[in-house]
């Protein structure tokens, strides 16, 4: 996973989304166990310490468990996991609608543009 981070956000805060991702796109399984903090830490070229934040932060949030001497789990709980999707869905949107926005589009036009990508683009 080793990448390059943005300065603008804290890494933990990046690597927590990386992993959010991963988790909705079910790479990481609902129940699975996620690398120990040092094989975290090497995969993604960081200090332990970042990893251990990251955790910490995806624990706080509910989206991981810790069992003391068995690691780090992914969630089994589906609401939180469906709350997880939805987060991620609104972060992408709202990201999207405001740089329409800052192009001068309104939300008739994205609406529209968004119909005509869909129909150029059969799923």
């Amino acid at each position: 996973m080793t990448k390059d981070f943005q300065a603008s956000k804290p890494i933990y805060l990046q690597i927590a989304d990386h992993l959010s991702s991963q988790i909705v796109r079910g790479e990481l399984k609902a129940g699975g166990k996620l690398p120990s903090v040092r094989e975290m830490a090497i995969q993604s070229g960081v200090n332990p310490n970042t990893i251990q934040r990251t955790y910490s932060e995806l624990e706080r949030m509910g989206i991981v468990e810790t069992k003391r001497g068995q690691g780090t789990f992914v969630t089994e709980n589906e609401q939180v996991l469906q709350a997880l999707k939805v987060r991620l869905q609104t972060d992408i949107i709202g990201g999207f609608v405001e740089s329409m926005k800052e192009l001068g589009f309104t939300q008739k036009e994205m609406i529209e543009g968004l119909q005509q990508f869909f129909r150029r683009n059969q799923e």
